[in-house]
């Protein structure tokens, strides 16, 4: 068992938009065997882009796995989007996934999205290591990448290769562990590749770098650090020992280069996922805990023998039923297995399993754990949901996603397409758990919330070519939300007497706001329940809490929902007879609602971080036209000839971005959004949303 898991690695590629993440994951399809003709991307020809949208726009949209065989060993590997659009993809692969790899372009090194994207991979402690990619562009300065990764994203980024030449003189790479050149064949297309002696005019600086990276791998390694200060001979196993033990510590992130496009690097690269990124035997316990107490943790072992704990991390729609990826952690699922769904307490039956090649499906007859799989037969299961046992139940960590910065409303062109209309979107609900859609009563309109405007128009064209659905929307508005600056403490009393039990419910809260460390409010909505005596019976409880957070989905100064507010239940009463859930949970609602009166409620909107790279002569009027927008500046540097400006913008004034940009720059001038926090509207601008 344990061999094989040893040999087992699961691991994710990520990277800003146009790094080149498809094309290496095409390049590693291809060396590995799993396919025998090279996909591209800007042919529209790439594997792991198998959707319509996606070979249309030369984007990849949704996360696609594959398995493929490496020199003995299985990877499992998942190609995920650049554009911050898709972040939910990124998020929940890598919430399943062992290590990754990180990509940058030689030319821009650490971009905006991927700040992002390394951010997450950091939430789960994921080792991680580099892929200095397109050393053929113009532009590509190796130095350069590699201090972006050290100063921008605080990582320690110890080099394992250089680059011979640059731009159109790129020709190979220098491994610096094993101390040799590397020649690839194009005409082969990197299939075949040559190790020679370094070149004499490029061995002081391989000398130079492999030194500093021997003494970087020293510093996590006792014996490595003896032989160097002793001045022993040091050989390739040792530094690989080295290296591997401070990867997966997070203590160095190795890095490699090469172009994906021009064949050179890939083959070392899968060399170091290899030697490098964790088996799933590496990886730390993942703690659970029952699902009825959450302080009761649970131990989830990656032990193919235990009870059965798996986490479905995507959901895809399917015209056989729903296709549920799941990571199994502990045990093994059978085909035809019946398990229990903790998060919806509901029992579910796996009626096929699947190994997954990007849409190309191959069926197994079982599955342990380490493994990464697909299933139909959940019916109920959403993303984040744990499948277990039913005799061991057990909870794992959920997923956490970002809120929603911009919504439309959409209404189907015939009332013939009401009904699909809605069966629809609840498809597209399960599926994107970034995607939301809710009915307004007050105005009889189906309003839907997405991450940005490529996010929904992805989703309206899926919703016409996939779904069959015709549909109509307005433009997108921002989705703004509302906040408190004070603490209030009010009560609710919910009373009602007809003929028979009448309805008694009694509470007091206390609401304060949440405030990160920034002092940015916090997006969530948090409950504490400090009753003391029996004040209100403990069945009551959750019942007081889904009533102050239902409150809390409708703003006082407007229909925009509420964040950032910690409900504190504090006192109450109760009737021996006439409470029910129903009554507490109205208490609660009225409490709420005179709550956020005296609490000093105001309107937030979301900000987001631009990064815009224009030509130097462009930069005053890109830099006036943001002042123009309430934009604030937070960095400005120059690269190359062009003009890299770091800044922070509401989202409201954004829409259209793209005619300015290319309008002021003759074409030239491009840019990236991300969100970055949801602050308060002056309030000129304020009474105007809300009138």
């Amino acid at each position: 068992m344990s061999s094989t898991l040893e040999k087992l690695r699961n691991i994710g590629v990520m990277a800003h938009i146009d790094a080149g993440k498809t094309t290496i994951t095409e390049r590693i399809l291809f060396y590995t065997g799993k396919t025998y003709k090279m996909g591209e991307v800007h042919h529209g020809t790439a594997v792991m882009d198998f959707m319509e949208e996606e070979q249309k726009r030369g984007i990849t949209i949704t996360s696609a796995a594959t398995k493929c065989p490496w020199k003995g060993f299985d990877i499992n590997l998942i190609d995920t989007p650049g554009h911050i659009d898709f972040t939910a993809e990124v998020e929940r692969s890598l919430r399943v996934l062992d290590g990754a790899v990180a990509v940058f372009d030689a030319s821009e090194g650490v971009q905006a999205q991927s700040e992002t994207v390394w951010r997450q991979g950091q939430k789960y402690n994921l080792p991680c290591l580099c892929f200095v990619n397109k050393m053929d562009k113009v532009g590509a300065d190796f130095e350069m990448a590699v201090d972006s990764i050290r100063d921008k994203l605080l990582a320690n980024p110890i080099l394992l290769q250089i680059p011979i030449g640059a731009e159109d003189s790129f020709s190979g790479i220098i491994d610096l562990v094993k101390y040799k050149a590397v020649f690839y064949k194009a005409e082969e297309l990197g299939s075949a590749f040559e190790e020679t002696e370094i070149p004499t005019e490029l061995r002081q600086a391989a000398e130079r770098q492999r030194n500093q990276m021997i003494e970087l791998a020293a510093e996590a390694d006792a014996e490595l650090m003896d032989t160097y200060v002793h001045d022993k001979p040091i050989d390739s196993k040792m530094i690989n020992r080295a290296i591997r033990k401070a990867t997966l510590s997070g203590k160095l992130h190795p890095v490699f280069v090469g172009s994906a496009l021009k064949y050179i690097g890939v083959q070392k690269l899968l060399d170091g996922v290899l030697a490098f990124l964790p088996s799933p035997l590496d990886k730390p316990v993942l703690v659970g805990h029952k699902p009825t107490d959450k302080d009761k943790k649970i131990s989830v072992k990656c032990d193919r023998n235990g009870s059965l704990v798996a986490l479905a991390f995507k959901i895809t729609s399917d015209v056989h039923g729903d296709l549920s990826f799941l990571r199994i952690y502990q045990g093994t699922l059978k085909q035809g297995r019946r398990v229990l769904n903790t998060n919806r307490n509901r029992r579910e039956n796996i009626t096929r399993i699947f190994e997954m090649h990007a849409n190309e499906r191959k069926i197994l007859d079982s599955t342990s754990a380490g493994d990464i799989v697909a299933v139909v037969g959940l019916k109920q299961t959403l993303t984040g949901d744990t499948i277990c046992d039913p005799k061991h139940p057990v909870c794992l960590p959920s997923i956490t996603f970002p809120q929603t910065v911009i919504t439309m409303s959409i209404e189907p062109r015939t009332a013939v397409e009401k009904a699909k209309l809605a069966n629809a979107l609840a498809d597209l609900r399960r599926e994107d758990p970034t995607f939301v859609c809710k009915f307004d009563t007050e105005t009889g309109q189906t309003i839907i919330s997405g991450m940005g405007e490529l996010h929904l128009e992805v989703l309206q064209n899926k919703l016409i070519r996939e779904k069959g659905v015709n549909v109509r929307v307005s433009k997108p508005k921002v989705a703004y939300k509302e906040a408190i600056t004070k603490s209030a403490q009010t009560e609710g009393k919910f009373v009602r007497q007809t003929g028979g039990h009448g309805q008694y419910g009694h509470v007091v809260l206390l609401v304060e706001p949440l405030l990160t460390e920034d002092g940015l409010v916090r997006s969530d909505i948090e409950f504490e329940n400090k009753v003391v005596s029996g004040a209100v019976p403990r069945e009551y409880i959750p019942a007081v809490e889904r009533g102050a957070k239902d409150a809390l989905g409708t703003g006082i100064l407007s229909s925009y929902p509420v964040v950032g507010v910690k409900v504190t239940l504090i006192d109450g009463s109760f009737h021996s007879v006439d409470s029910s859930d129903l009554a507490f949970e109205q208490a609660a609602a009225i409490a709420i609602e005179k709550a956020l009166r005296q609490a000093g409620p105001v309107l937030l909107e979301p900000v987001m971080r631009l990064q815009i790279v224009v030509p130097e002569a462009s930069f005053g009027a890109v830099q006036s036209n943001l002042l123009g927008k309430r934009g604030l500046i937070t960095d400005c540097h120059v690269h190359g000839n062009m003009r890299v400006i770091d800044a922070k913008v509401p989202l409201a004034e954004m829409f259209g971005y793209s005619s300015e940009i290319r309008s002021a720059t003759a074409g030239r001038g491009t840019f990236t959004m991300e969100p970055l926090s949801y602050e308060k509207i002056p309030e000129q601008i304020a009474k105007q949303i809300i009138l």
